[in-house]
């Protein structure tokens, strides 16, 4: 026993206790507080959006952009082979960064939360996001049902579990280190093109659903013009590109462009997998999903100094999910004054990225529904054991 009657563990029985604290199960009972208190605990004032400071987030982060690409044509060409392999190596892994920040700005620009004024939110997202080849209204409103029914397993959008008997018999061959090496290399470089196109890791749906269909299940007869909008957006943005390509090479291209949208991609992947991944978060099909219990069954991540670059909606993301109209220049003030008021229902996890990535990807196979007796409940849990 030590000084005041604690006791002293080693490292092992330590990490043992963190490891725990990890795993701990969120509450998954209906909590003791409503929306309307989350929100009271919220400072008028991070309500706000101003056009001003959230236009200066997005020139600061164009701006960044650009002059990386000035500085990556000008001068890397100058550089002996080596260097110049290292220095077109950092220029995609940085690039891709601040595309992943521009991507973020047009995501809140869908939210709402980018100003007052609603046809200037959604003119900036259909450009920046189009820039990105993303078909704006095509995710917008699939992410606006996402939010609506978070973690269920009936309606959500996207990074649905599956079910044990659903996982295909040759899965099995993956489930190794090296088989998820795969996995996840495959997720992070075709997971959000594949999503867009074929609905990849999203809702089952009775036929083909893609973004891009205006007549995919996904979308109501009266979102068919937006869906086409969006398609048109992506086009223009892909005839740009194509004939870039004409004139410097799809080489150029790939290199300047195309490499670092698939960092930046690779990001939003990773980050939103690992927000509604862990093996401490419930799922609820329709017997028990409420939205505000979907809403918590989020975990928000840590990912250093890119927490600023990403404009923290890494580590501010259960808050995104309760009140996603704030800006994320407010958000860290807001995720702080609701943490009292949540308690046991907030949940945080500072495990560096790559390593949760890998132990999410091995611990987080399937969910299977929790056991009252012998009757299964309708909340379920992530499990491993195939």
């Amino acid at each position: 026993m030590g000084k005041g009657g604690r006791m002293l563990v080693n490292n092992d029985q330590q990490k043992t206790v963190d490891d725990h604290k990890l795993v701990r199960r969120v509450p998954h009972q209906k909590p003791p507080f409503t929306i309307s208190d989350i929100k009271k605990a919220i400072p008028p004032h991070c309500f706000n959006r101003s056009l001003i400071r959230s236009s200066s987030y997005l020139f600061f982060d164009l701006i960044v952009c650009f002059l990386l690409y000035h500085i990556a044509t000008s001068y890397i060409p100058l550089l002996p082979t080596p260097l110049a392999y290292l220095a077109w190596t950092a220029y995609v892994y940085v690039q891709g960064c601040f595309m992943f920040a521009v991507w973020v700005v047009a995501h809140e620009c869908g939210h709402q939360a980018f100003s007052d004024y609603h046809l200037l939110n959604d003119t900036l997202g259909f450009v920046l996001h189009s820039l990105l080849l993303v078909p704006y209204f095509s995710w917008k409103i699939s992410h606006r049902r996402h939010h609506a029914n978070t973690n269920s397993l009936d309606r959500d959008e996207n990074h649905v579990p599956r079910f044990k008997n659903t996982i295909r018999s040759y899965y099995h061959h993956f489930n190794n280190p090296l088989g998820r090496v795969f996995i996840i290399a495959f997720t992070l470089i075709l997971g959000w093109p594949l999503y867009l196109i074929v609905n990849i890791a999203g809702r089952s749906y009775d036929r083909f659903a893609s973004h891009f269909d205006p007549y995919s299940p996904i979308y109501s007869k009266r979102e068919r013009a937006q869906i086409i909008l969006s398609d048109i957006g992506v086009f223009a943005a892909g005839y740009g590109l194509y004939r870039i390509a004409a004139v410097k090479g799809l080489s150029w291209v790939f290199l300047v462009y195309g490499a670092p949208l698939h960092v930046a991609n690779g990001f939003l992947v990773m980050i939103t997998l690992l927000h509604h991944t862990h093996l401490s978060l419930p799922h609820y099909d329709s017997s028990e999903w409420d939205w505000l219990r979907g809403a918590l069954a989020t975990v928000d991540r840590n990912y250093g100094i890119l927490n600023i670059v990403f404009h923290h909606i890494a580590d501010t993301h259960v808050l995104h999910h309760l009140i996603s109209s704030i800006p994320h220049y407010h958000s860290q003030e807001a995720a702080e004054a609701i943490k009292p008021v949540l308690g046991d229902y907030y949940h945080y996890d500072d495990t560096p990225f790559y390593k949760a990535m890998w132990r999410e990807a091995k611990e987080c196979l399937y969910v299977e529904a929790e056991e009252d007796g012998d009757k299964a409940t309708g909340v379920y849990w992530y499990k491993n054991k195939l």
